[in-house]
């Protein structure tokens, strides 16, 4: 009999997958067991650093999009919003929402948002941002400080999970 480790394990590999959990008898009953192998689509913003660094924009495989650590700098490499938290975040969020649009998703469909940002202490003007464009949606959300990002200027990065309903 598999553990329930492995049950469980099992259920995350053949997602949609009908699995039945029986942790009395540590045992697994199933009906229907389909390997799903969904096309991934790579979406590019054409920055040069994709290449280099091996990236992309965003990745989608079904009916999930994760979207890559996002910053403030315009299709011109020009950053937007220099020592403004909330000019930045917001920037971001528009950036983020056309990479959605461009894969089919929409705003409603993310359901985890990452902030990785330089200054703790600024999360009421990134969380305002944040605000306007989640506030109904009401994603699961981290902030996190961090030390630095790979420009000076840069002040946040945000990742973003979509995943459509089926």
């Amino acid at each position: 009999m598999p553990t329930v480790a492995l049950q469980f394990f099992l259920a995350k590999i053949f997602q949609p997958t009908y699995v039945y959990f029986f942790p009395i008898y540590d045992t697994c009953r199933s009906i229907k067991l389909p390997i799903q192998m969904n096309k991934r689509t790579n979406f590019s913003s054409g920055a040069k650093w994709e290449d280099i660094v091996g990236y992309s924009r965003a990745v989608q495989i079904g009916n999930q999009l994760e979207i890559s650590g996002t910053v403030a700098v315009d299709e011109t490499g020009a950053l937007v919003g220099r020592g403004d938290h909330y000019l930045q975040a917001k920037f971001i969020l528009q950036k983020i929402e056309k990479v959605l649009t461009k894969a089919g998703f929409e705003l409603k469909d993310v359901v985890r948002t990452r902030m990785f940002v330089t200054d703790i202490s600024r999360w009421e003007e990134i969380g305002k941002a944040h605000g306007e464009f989640f506030g109904t949606i009401k994603p699961v959300t981290s902030m996190i400080e961090i030390s630095k990002l790979i420009d000076p200027d840069h002040l946040l990065e945000i990742e973003v999970t979509a995943i459509k309903a089926d």
